[in-house]
């Protein structure tokens, strides 16, 4: 215990020092490098809700783009037709998504492993058609704008990038918060062994329910950051190669729950489609070729680093 206080104390310092890089970087990079990393932390909430529903909850998923949908388009539709900015749409964004990730996994409660993948898929596939049936309401495939200021005397870089940094702070403190509890503990035992949860009075609906439901209202959250600082949202940015992409940056970030973890999830997912751009028919031998050389490389890191990493020590 006392040889793990200091390595706890130098990773605490270490991640602070990380933070205030990040709250510094605005002053140093250009407009485009603060766009880009705006849409990169948005994306790391978003990976940190398919990797919280895989290790809470033990599945795959390959429709989170629905409910990163649901943040976005929340945003965008409170702000057309009741003229409110991010800072009043952003909590109606979170329980929007709860609220459809229970609708979603009641009804597939009984479901598991590729059973509820092919599930979620469906529901990936299914998105981009039922926002263009609604286009009188969604934009079609114009889209909707999100224009309003979230923090008024800023300027719209700033906003840009810190508030989608401000978000991810917050989902890992909340995450962090979360491992700490009784509830965690519950779903861990759950993941393990369902029959020996059960006998504690712990039932395996519950669990699914509870854990789809934050898994949901985060991808929400990071949907709403997610159109507030690409300043649009359209059924072209929804569709099932989101989801599977997501999918792909949490395993890119081994699943991880710290700041670090999904900021290297979020980067890949961000960064390597801009840098392949060019790259005509060899964009997926190369973008496959990229997630295997992180992939192995990631777990080639020493066992304490990984571990420091994937966010499983407080």
């Amino acid at each position: 215990m006392r040889a793990r206080a200091p390595r706890q104390r130098l990773s605490a310092a270490a991640g602070l020092a990380g933070l205030l890089v990040l709250l510094a970087l605005p002053l140093t990079a250009g407009g485009y490098w603060t766009f880009t990393l705006g849409l990169c932390f948005a994306n790391a909430i978003a990976i940190l809700s398919v990797s919280f529903l895989v290790r809470y909850g033990g599945e795959v998923s390959i429709g989170h783009g629905v409910f990163v949908a649901a943040g976005a388009y929340t945003v965008a539709l409170l702000e057309k037709y009741l003229a409110l900015s991010l800072l009043f749409s952003l909590p109606v964004a979170a329980v929007a998504g709860a609220v459809l990730g229970v609708l979603f996994s009641y009804p597939s409660r009984h479901l598991s492993g590729i059973y509820l993948a092919v599930a979620t898929m469906a529901l990936a596939l299914a998105l981009p058609e039922v926002l263009l049936h609604f286009s009188n309401v969604t934009g079609g495939y114009g889209g909707l704008y999100v224009n309003l200021d979230a923090l008024p005397g800023v300027s719209k870089d700033m906003q840009r990038y810190y508030m989608p940094l401000a978000g991810l702070v917050a989902v890992v403190l909340l995450l962090r918060h979360f491992r700490r509890s009784r509830q965690a503990m519950a779903l861990l035992l759950i993941r393990s062994s369902a029959h020996a949860a059960e006998s504690f009075g712990i039932r395996r609906s519950w669990a699914r329910l509870s854990c789809m439901a934050l898994s949901a209202g985060i991808a929400a959250v990071a949907g709403a950051l997610l159109s507030f600082s690409s300043s649009t949202v359209s059924p072209n940015s929804f569709t099932l190669w989101t989801s599977i992409f997501l999918l792909v940056g949490s395993v890119v970030s081994l699943y991880s729950l710290s700041i670090a973890g999904s900021v290297i999830g979020g980067l890949f997912l961000t960064m390597v489609p801009l840098l392949l751009a060019g790259a005509g028919d060899w964009v997926p031998v190369l973008y496959g070729a990229a997630l295997l050389a992180v992939v192995l490389g990631f777990n080639a890191l020493p066992a304490d680093l990984r571990a420091r990493l994937e966010g499983s020590r407080s």
